[in-house]
């Protein structure tokens, strides 16, 4: 791809970087700004600017947030004692957009995977450990990716749990094994939910 300005190509090629992104896609996005005004593009530069500035993740259960605890786990309207254990944000935004769930999620920040060099201690599992101890969490429900990694992070976490007075459950097999949160239809996602199994019957059954 040859181009008639640098500032132009600077562009594209910083549009590339973004996932999904080809060459293409992103000269399609960067002409689409030229022909905005000044204003549109100063204000589209800005909230990306100021985003990442800005943003943080919850104490509590590490979500994005604009605050030091995000909204879900600041509303008091919502279940304090039951945590849904999720692998990453998308996750979260998939069952909120379910509007099944009105407990708590805690965000993993990954799924445990020794072939990509992710190991537990890289992971948001210890503030876990602590939450269920110290807040009294009667419930925690595991909506992981229905996949290998996924079960060793349920397998593992559950041993973590196994002196510790709490419900352990997953979602349900509605998505199938291979399958990942995001992608599921809210409906199967939701149902999922509400047909939640005992871990123990999961790990002997669901892999």
């Amino acid at each position: 791809m040859i181009f008639s300005s640098s500032l132009l190509e600077n562009a594209v090629n910083e549009f590339a970087k973004l996932p999904g992104i080809g060459k293409k896609t992103a000269l399609r996005l960067v002409l689409h700004l030229i022909k905005q005004d000044q204003a549109g593009v100063k204000q589209f530069s800005g909230a990306i600017a100021h985003m990442r500035e800005a943003i943080q993740f919850c104490n509590r259960c590490h979500n994005i947030s604009d605050t030091p605890v995000c909204n879900i786990c600041s509303n008091r309207s919502r279940k304090q004692d039951i945590i849904c254990i999720v692998e990453n944000i998308r996750d979260v935004i998939a069952i909120e957009s379910t509007q099944q769930f009105n407990g708590l999620y805690h965000v993993l920040g990954g799924i445990i995977s020794p072939l990509d060099g992710i190991g537990p201690e890289q992971l948001n599992i210890d503030s876990l450990v602590n939450r269920i101890k110290e807040e009294n969490i009667s419930e925690i429900i595991f909506a992981l990716n229905a996949n290998v990694q996924g079960d060793t992070t349920v397998y593992y976490i559950s041993k973590k749990l196994k002196d510790v007075p709490v419900k352990i459950t997953t979602i349900a097999r509605g998505i199938a094994f291979g399958g990942e949160l995001e992608y599921a239809d809210e409906m199967t996602l939701a149902k999922s939910i509400s047909n939640r199994i005992p871990v123990e019957n999961y790990i002997i059954t669901g892999s």
